[in-house]
């Protein structure tokens, strides 16, 4: 079976975001994690640990977001 042109298009369109997400979605699992082990550990520092915490996922999530751009640019521009 050959694989067309437009086929391998939605391959890569499904990679990216597939790949690009895995990413984000492990780092935000592990900053989640390690702010809960934080409040653990000094109940007291809530505010500088979740302000810091929200401020590391929006990074996180920047490059899911890219990840998408990237893809919705496959299927329209390619």
């Amino acid at each position: 079976m050959e694989m067309t042109a437009e086929a391998a298009r939605y391959i890569a369109i499904g990679l990216a975001i597939g790949i690009g997400a895995m990413g984000p979605a492990l780092a935000i699992g592990l900053i989640g994690k390690s702010a809960m082990e934080a409040l653990g550990r000094n109940p007291e520092a809530r505010v500088p640990i979740t302000t810091n915490m929200i401020l590391a996922i929006a990074f996180a999530e920047a490059v899911a977001i890219y990840a998408l751009m990237i893809a919705i640019l496959l299927i329209f521009v390619a």
